[in-house]
């Protein structure tokens, strides 16, 4: 019953993709369980670079089943254009599988997306204007449109009527915006559906039979620990549950099933869309960061906020996931510095604290705690083995693996697949 789970345990944009990928071959299945198309995973293979955004990473994997589950919401246009662009690169996409209960992002979602954002100007939230937000506040208010909704007019009809009724009223009388109507929505929705029926399923019961065969199973995480919902810097987060307890709601399945929970993170720390973020740069160090590690966000294409690691959070992420072990990314990003600063506590009104703060405003007022590293003087980009790598990178990673609250796995020291170094067989 191999139930694997790998998430962000950041802020997100860690390489979770290539944390998937380099489990790809010992992998039968792979699931989105959390998000949309606001997601973004790059995987460099042969020197190629592929990016995914709703699909599953294991879509490049042959022979593995990638799986869209439940807890994911389904732009069916933004879908059908990444299958189409990764057809034309000669993947198969063929065997691509979409939970029948996964929620519906409409063109009406995408506009209030929009509008609700520009509405609140210098308080925005910073969200990818995809829709995804009001996809899932309709699923919580229980108006929303399920995929298996595209297969019945009637039942479509009736639920796009009732999810419009007062979202017309807010966009003509709040945001003076016309009103949509149901048949511009309906034909819309109903084009799709021919060509997503052949992929619809119900995943859950796909899923556990799978575990109950022995087959591997890799749940995959999109955004990251410190977006979640519940658990990470509210109100500056996402609409989903991107934690390793999300992964049971999002894919139909019991937390017994799960045996390994690895969470992914960077030597340093990155966050796109605004929010705190005690050990963000303004400086030189921050311009190189972002410009070496090329921290430029692969679903939205913003610029990347950059900072050193952080390992406070990096414990809370061990914590509220029950990681059993890191994967260390971009290791090599910081080859040239001669001195590494990391995150150890923060300083909050005079008091040290070496866990997550409670509440939102003394983390906005955290300042963080650093102790200082050695740096290496070295590339390290063809390093495959922990012995190949230079002392005091090894230093580096140990005092992380140390003060992080898990052990680590591997660490990337390069975007290509075979650019890892593995620390312990997992």
């Amino acid at each position: 019953m191999p139930a694997i789970v790998v998430l962000g345990a950041q802020w997100g944009d860690e390489g979770k993709g290539k944390a998937t990928d380099l489990l790809g071959s010992s992998i039968d299945y792979c699931v989105r369980t959390s998000g949309g198309n606001n997601a973004g995973h790059t995987i460099v293979i042969n020197g190629e670079k592929f990016a995914t955004h709703l699909l599953p990473s294991g879509i490049l994997t042959p022979g593995c089943v990638p799986v869209i589950g439940n807890g994911v919401v389904v732009d069916p246009a933004a879908l059908f254009r990444e299958i189409d662009a990764i057809d034309e690169r000669g993947v198969d996409t063929s065997g691509l599988v979409i939970s029948a209960n996964a929620h519906v992002i409409a063109s009406y979602h995408r506009t209030m997306d929009k509008v609700t954002e520009r509405f609140l100007g210098k308080n925005q939230i910073g969200t990818t204007g995809r829709g995804i937000g009001p996809t899932y506040a309709d699923k919580i208010s229980r108006t929303g449109i399920r995929i298996a909704d595209l297969f019945d007019e009637s039942i479509l009809e009736q639920k796009v009527e009732a999810s419009l009724d007062l979202k017309n009223q807010i966009l003509a009388k709040i945001y003076n915006r016309r009103a949509i109507t149901v048949e511009e929505v309906l034909e819309d929705l109903l084009s799709y559906a021919e060509r997503l029926k052949p992929m619809v399923a119900d995943t859950s019961l796909l899923l556990n039979r799978a575990l109950d065969e022995n087959k591997t199973v890799l749940f995959e995480g999109a955004q990251a620990t410190m977006l979640d919902v519940d658990h990470g810097t509210y109100p500056f987060v996402t609409s989903s549950s991107p934690v390793s307890g999300g992964v049971c709601t999002g894919a139909g399945i019991g937390p017994k099933r799960i045996d390994r929970i690895i969470g992914v993170i960077k030597a340093y720390t990155t966050r796109v869309g605004a929010g705190p973020f005690p050990t963000e740069l303004f400086d030189e160090d921050g311009e190189k960061l972002w410009r070496i590690g090329g921290e430029v966000g692969v679903s939205t294409g913003r610029d990347r906020r950059c900072g050193w690691y952080d390992a406070v959070v990096a414990r809370y992420s061990a914590r509220i996931n029950g990681l059993t072990e890191f994967f260390l990314t971009k290791l090599d990003v910081l080859d040239s510095w001669e001195r590494i600063p990391v995150c150890v506590g923060y300083e909050i009104d005079g008091v040290r604290h070496d866990e997550m703060p409670m509440t939102q405003t003394e983390f906005h007022h955290a300042k963080p705690i650093y102790e200082y590293f050695d740096g290496w003087g070295k590339d390290i980009s063809g390093c495959r083995s922990y012995d190949e790598l230079p002392k005091n990178a090894q230093v580096y990673i140990k005092a992380l693996e140390d003060m992080s609250g898990a052990p680590f796995w591997a660490v990337g020291v390069g975007p290509g697949r075979e650019q890892t170094v593995v620390l312990r067989d997992i």
